[in-house]
């Protein structure tokens, strides 16, 4: 197996793994925990997705020049740039505007449910879809 083509296959799954377990897993569960607020849960998550972000930004990163400087095929290359392009539009698009809400929210106000929760959630769902086909694409290579 190529250096790129093992670090590309081990990047997909150490970040697929991390959006599974925290997206899917820690983020709905933390609020049934006993005790836990509203403000409590949203200021850990906030702390939770802002270290996950920091972090999928390597791996998006890293993702990409391994697909690139391998021997990729292309099926694999656009299941890696799906998953990369949902973290991107999740940053520069909805994620400020979940910030904007969570400090109204922290800061005490009463505000509504956020649409914007739930295009996030899609957009995660996107990147496990897109980088589980990337994963098994590029271990069928």
């Amino acid at each position: 197996m190529a250096t790129m083509r093992a670090v590309a296959i081990a990047v997909t799954f150490l970040w697929l793994g991390m959006v599974l377990a925290i997206s899917f897993l820690e983020a709905p569960l933390k609020f049934r925990a006993p005790g836990v607020t509203v403000r409590i849960g949203l200021g850990i998550g906030r702390l939770v997705f802002r270290a996950l972000n920091r972090i999928e930004i390597v791996w998006a990163a890293t993702l990409v020049l391994a697909v690139i400087a391998g021997d990729t095929r292309a099926a694999a290359v656009a299941a890696s740039l799906t998953a990369v392009a949902a973290l991107i539009v999740q940053l520069a698009g909805v994620r400020p505007r979940l910030t904007r809400r969570s400090d109204r929210v922290l800061a005490g106000e009463d505000v509504p449910r956020s649409h914007a929760h739930h295009l996030y959630i899609g957009l995660e769902t996107v990147k496990v879809l897109a980088l589980l086909t990337a994963g098994i694409l590029l271990l069928g290579q």
